[in-house]
């Protein structure tokens, strides 16, 4: 008896100790959870600016050309990639596997998952607005906008909400920003795809700006609704590629900007039924250095000027607002990425009024493709590399 009671101890002890002894292989084989707890350390920079010191801080690497990044509530953002991914950014910089349910898109030249937006009612409803190149018959494609509900790690209910017609053969100029006016509306940006005629054409979509409502309805008062010569999306026409668009919180007035081609990069603040004049005037002239064929030059009757005008191109793209901001140096400001440039433009406004301009970043050397603001004033951007950033911008004390 005293033999099996020995027996049974003995058992119990080596039992007891191999339990401990795996619980201290489990503990050595992953310190990194307890590494969790401490944020790590994001890259800084200092950069200057007409009002003092910029701190730039690196707060992702490693995205793919990225194209557009929407800031979510929780501190994180949403980042698209070009080639077709959608990832979560956390606060601290870690980058999310993609995100599945993403719509196939056509990732060819300037094509590909371009913009993102969340919806105005995210807060509840969790959509968020997509924009990307889709695919069409014959080598085609076009500009095309679906709407998703965003989960942990994955899309649902994914609807097609917008879809440019004809789809046209081409690599070039799929526009692609989405704004709100905060009346019931979105505004979706269209390129002309290169093919310039296109801009002047009623019945088409190419190098219109589209506005529609929240549903995917047409308004009706949209400018060319009952016209059996116009699609009733366009709310204004003659653009060329569209990389930029923003609502004036101030105001609810929407801007758009634009490329031209070799000289005339412009902003306009795009009125219902206006025709905005490419190719037809132009502040700019072909890559090739010779003129634009169809142009007549810088203005002609029944079409509109630009509100403001770059002779030298910078390559306009992603736009945003900081507004509302008093204690900012930066307060009442447009900020403008530039592809060509390599900067992030930033013009002073005094209401509508453009009353000067600097261009930061220019050290950085990287194209800046997209930028946000935060509602604490603090400003996000992209850079358009195969190695993208996304960086966060402080602006300089006062």
């Amino acid at each position: 008896m005293r033999h099996a009671l020995h027996c049974t101890t003995l058992a119990l002890a080596l039992s007891m100790s191999l339990v401990a002894c795996q619980a201290r292989q489990g503990e050595d084989a992953a310190p990194a959870k307890a590494a969790t707890a401490a944020p790590k350390a994001l890259p800084t920079q200092s950069v200057t600016s007409q009002n003092g010191p910029v701190t730039v801080t690196t707060i992702a690497s490693g995205l793919e050309h990225p194209w557009s990044v929407a800031l979510l509530p929780d501190g994180g953002f949403l980042v698209t990639e070009r080639p077709g991914r959608l990832r979560h950014v956390s606060a601290d910089g870690a980058v999310s596997a993609p995100i599945t349910g993403v719509p196939q898109v056509w990732a060819e030249g300037q094509g590909g998952l371009l913009d993102v937006v969340l919806a105005p009612d995210f807060a509840t409803s969790k959509k968020i607005f997509l924009s990307y190149a889709e695919a069409g018959p014959d080598g085609s494609a076009g500009t095309a906008v679906s709407t998703a509900t965003l989960g942990d790690g994955a899309l649902s209910d994914v609807k097609l909400f917008y879809r440019q017609e004809p789809k046209l053969v081409g690599p070039n100029h799929f526009g692609s920003r989405i704004a709100f006016d905060g009346k019931g509306h979105v505004f979706i940006t269209q390129g002309e795809r290169n093919d310039r005629p296109t801009s002047q054409k009623l019945d088409m979509l190419q190098g219109k700006l589209v506005r529609l409502n929240l549903d995917g309805s047409v308004p009706a008062d949209n400018p060319f609704v009952g016209r059996k010569d116009a699609r009733p999306e366009i709310w204004s026409y003659g653009h060329r590629n569209m990389q930029s668009l923003a609502t004036d919180p101030r105001t609810g007035t929407v801007w758009e900007a634009e490329h031209g081609p070799k000289g005339g990069d412009e902003i306009n603040l795009p009125q219902p039924g206006k025709n905005y004049g490419w190719p037809i005037i132009t502040h700019g002239i072909n890559y090739s250095g010779l003129k634009i064929p169809e142009a007549v030059g810088k203005e002609a009757p029944g079409m509109e000027q630009p509100y403001h005008v770059w002779e030298i191109s910078p390559g306009l793209s992603g736009m945003a607002f900081l507004t509302e901001q008093p204690a900012s140096k930066w307060n009442d400001s447009l900020f403008l990425g530039a592809l060509a440039d390599g900067s992030l433009i930033r013009l002073s406004l005094d209401g509508d009024k453009i009353t000067g301009e600097e261009r930061l970043l220019k050290d950085v050397g990287a194209r800046i493709r997209d930028v946000r603001v935060g509602s604490d004033g603090k400003v996000y951007v992209l850079t358009d590399e195969t190695d993208g950033k996304l960086l966060r911008l402080d602006p300089p004390k006062g």
